[in-house]
């Protein structure tokens, strides 16, 4: 069983279908913001307020490098940004979900945590600066995606089943 990696604008929901996935499947599951909170000890928005972007993607080089190297078996959840490591069809099978700028707000604005989603991620602190990323990734994630998955509207079970059912065929 290959690894499959999800990317995906923040906030899209990677981290529930995996754990969605988890439940489904004999995949482990493992998220890049996750690990490098760990490596570094400190919250994602604290790596960028001290350290900036640049700091932060050198982070997730090495976090890739070592998934490539040391993780198998496994359904990796990334942060918005890690679709250009360069190393990513080497880790996995790449799966984008997929949903309109509009919708990833308002499902992320009815979340009940809502107020601390949105605190997590400091790229989102300015709306139209975040469409304009958005807009710009999209294309991006398209062209280096195996397998897209809509999930617009859906359930992250449902999600989840579409990727599984998806990924096997790839396979």
């Amino acid at each position: 069983m290959k690894n499959v990696i999800l990317i995906g604008f923040m906030g899209v929901g990677k981290g529930s279908v995996a754990r969605e996935v988890a439940k489904n499947s004999n995949y482990m599951i493992m998220d890049t913001d996750d690990l490098i909170e760990s490596m570094e000890n400190r919250r994602i928005k604290h790596i960028f307020k001290d350290d900036g972007e640049e700091y932060f993607r050198d982070l997730e080089k090495k976090v890739a490098l070592w998934l490539e190297k040391s993780v198998s078996n496994t359904l990796i959840s990334t942060g918005g940004g890690f679709y250009k490591q360069k190393n990513l069809k080497k880790i996995a099978t790449v799966v984008f979900l997929d949903s309109p700028f509009d919708a990833i707000i308002k499902r992320i604005k009815e979340h009940p945590n809502a107020a601390n989603k949105f605190k997590k991620r400091p790229l989102l602190s300015d709306l139209k600066a975040a469409k304009a990323l958005y807009k710009q990734r999209r294309p991006e994630y398209l062209k280096l995606s195996d397998i897209v998955i809509d999930v617009t509207n859906k359930s992250a079970t449902a999600c989840a089943k579409e990727l599984l059912k998806k990924v096997k065929k790839h396979a």
